[in-house]
């Protein structure tokens, strides 16, 4: 018995938030911010919008491609480091704006690595036969953690959510491993200090503004790209298997720099890697369950196909999981 996905979703906001809006508003150039990273345009929540709300939409979406009603699904996952509050948990939250009175729910954070480290838990579940129909949902609101001064973290990240509904199977398909890992010796690479028991909101936490995002980016890059690389070939070591015979790379959209150093690593050609940093930028825990939905209704998945994931995110963490769609 191991883990599919039966179905996959995903909602951005209508807001269109474009490298050239960002030249008026910081010193910086869609130039600039093209080359670094990829991105040339993201998605921005409106102003009442929080996370629940968006994984509402993607959630209720995966649930009707799956022709599954809400009280049919037996627990939901959330993973989001841009949650509604402290607490309670965002899934409780999208419990409620779901209807879904048969599930148990809880959130976890592994920042950009979020839905896969979700969906190494959730396959568990499903091997354990502890649960047996799971909600898997990655969303964030991450314009509401950035700095719109600092030109050099404010043009990465974008808005949006993805949902997937994952069931057991025994046929051979589905989710064949999981990998996940961490080294908190880096965590300081990538934080928002503020607002937790270490630093709780105040006068001086806000004036100090540790309540936006901060990332030491050219650090970050190398541990990635060695990071994403060993993982993947972990992974396809674990399942005998080449990088040629992958037929979709989904990598975590957070650099198209760090993509590509990656897939050359593994040999993989462009046309066997899925992009689509351009249109969101980073997304964090989003990204890969709004990529793979993306990737399916382009038909760039087909039945058999081996499908690869990866991330990499805050913490540091970093994860990958092989999917036979």
């Amino acid at each position: 018995m191991r883990g599919r996905i039966i179905a996959i979703a995903s909602y951005v906001p209508e807001t269109v938030l474009t490298n050239y809006d960002l030249e008026k508003m910081v010193a910086t150039s869609d130039e600039w911010i093209t080359e670094r990273t990829g991105i040339r345009e993201r998605r921005i929540a409106h102003d009442e919008q929080a996370a629940s709300d968006m994984a509402y939409e993607a959630a209720r979406l995966a649930l009707r491609r799956a022709s599954l009603k809400a009280k049919d699904i037996d627990l939901i996952v959330v993973a989001s480091v841009t949650g509604d509050m402290p607490f309670p948990s965002t899934s409780c939250y999208l419990q409620r704006l779901l209807g879904a009175k048969n599930a148990a729910a809880f959130d976890i954070n592994a920042a950009c690595s979020g839905f896969l480290y979700g969906l190494h838990i959730v396959n568990s579940f499903i091997r354990t036969g502890s649960h047996s129909r799971i909600l898997l949902v990655g969303t964030e609101v991450l314009s509401r953690f950035v700095n719109w001064s600092d030109r050099t973290t404010c043009v990465l990240f974008g808005d949006g959510a993805g949902a997937a509904v994952i069931e057991g199977t025994r046929e051979k398909r589905g989710i064949y491993s999981t990998h996940i890992a961490s080294d908190g010796n880096l965590s300081e690479l990538i934080t928002l200090p503020g607002g937790g028991s270490r630093y709780p909101s105040s006068t001086e936490s806000i004036l100090k503004k540790r309540h936006y995002m901060k990332m030491k980016g050219n650090e970050t890059f190398k541990v990635a790209v060695r990071t994403l690389s060993d993982i993947a070939v972990k992974t396809l070591e674990a399942n005998k298997l080449k990088p040629s015979q992958i037929a979709l790379l989904i990598p975590h959209q957070a650099n198209l720099r760090i993509i590509r150093a990656t897939a050359k690593r593994l040999g993989l050609p462009d046309e066997k890697v899925f992009i689509n940093i351009d249109k969101y930028g980073n997304t964090s825990a989003a990204s890969i369950p709004i990529a793979l939905d993306e990737a399916v209704k382009s038909d760039r998945v087909k039945d058999g196909d081996y499908i690869l994931l990866e991330a990499f995110g805050g913490g540091l963490t970093w994860a990958s999981a092989l999917l036979r769609w």
